[in-house]
């Protein structure tokens, strides 16, 4: 065992203000994307350059933040529905956690398909171009996960497990560093290396769903169950059935891209 890193959560603080390094790593990740999304010689075939890519950026965090909220509510907290039905302020309280993944990446969609439309660009092209940096903001994040002591692993007894403060005295898997791993560094560079290939639009997206509902699906049996849900389908949680709809979806897009 090898003690748990206590890290202030807040990284400064200014009055009631707190920046706490979760944000940060948010906007770590959005920075990424600004800076390697038009140097893709994809985007800049199709004119992913300059204010279109600021544009982009702002849709995609708005469309970020509301799916990843709303996801949140709907796949992890649809028992307490009619709660937030009867306070719908709570619906948009980020401020007090609760984000989903799965959530947020429907919502990227959503937001990239009405960017494309408005601005008459090829969806599938433009999402390839996107895709390929979302891995670094997902890596950030998750080790925003573990300086918060958050959506820790299950108990184990390998050398390099932790007690986290939420945790309770149990060594534990930090697998929020498995997910930064798999789902951010070893992701992004298979991505970034796939990117050069000559697929056909929405390739990078088939294997964005691929390879990160994969990785999601087996970290996930060594991360500890959403408290208020458990296991959903025998030994299987709601992560797991997410990702595995993920993976199915990769599937089917990647036969339909080949067979344009």
């Amino acid at each position: 065992m090898i003690p748990y890193p206590h890290i202030n959560p807040d990284l400064f603080k200014i009055g009631p203000l707190h920046v706490r390094w979760y944000g940060l790593m948010y906007v770590l990740g959005f920075v990424a994307s600004y800076l390697l999304i038009p140097r893709q010689e994809r985007s800049r075939a199709i004119g992913l350059q300059g204010s279109r890519v600021d544009s982009l950026m702002f849709f995609v965090f708005v469309g970020l933040l509301a799916g990843a909220r709303l996801g949140y509510i709907l796949f992890y907290q649809y028992h307490n529905l009619a709660d937030f039905l009867r306070h719908p302020i709570e619906i948009i309280a980020v401020w007090q956690g609760g984000m989903s993944f799965h959530g947020g990446l429907v919502g990227c969609v959503i937001a990239g398909w009405l960017f494309c439309r408005k601005n008459k660009m090829p969806f599938w092209a433009v999402a390839d171009s996107v895709v390929v940096t979302a891995p670094i903001g997902l890596g950030l994040g998750r080790i925003g996960n573990f300086i918060n002591g958050e959506l820790f692993g299950r108990p184990s007894d390998v050398p390099w497990a932790m007690v986290f403060p939420l945790g309770g005295p149990m060594p534990r898997h930090p697998s929020q560093l498995y997910e930064a791993l798999m789902e951010g560094a070893v992701l992004f560079v298979l991505l970034w290396v796939l990117r050069k290939r000559a697929f056909p639009d929405g390739m990078m997206i088939a294997f964005f769903l691929v390879f990160y509902g994969a990785f999601r699906f087996v970290i996930e049996f060594f991360r500890e169950p959403d408290v208020h849900l458990g296991f959903i389908l025998g030994p299987l949680t709601m992560g797991q059935l997410l990702s595995a709809s993920m993976v199915l979806a990769g599937l089917v897009l990647h036969f339909i891209s080949r067979t344009k």
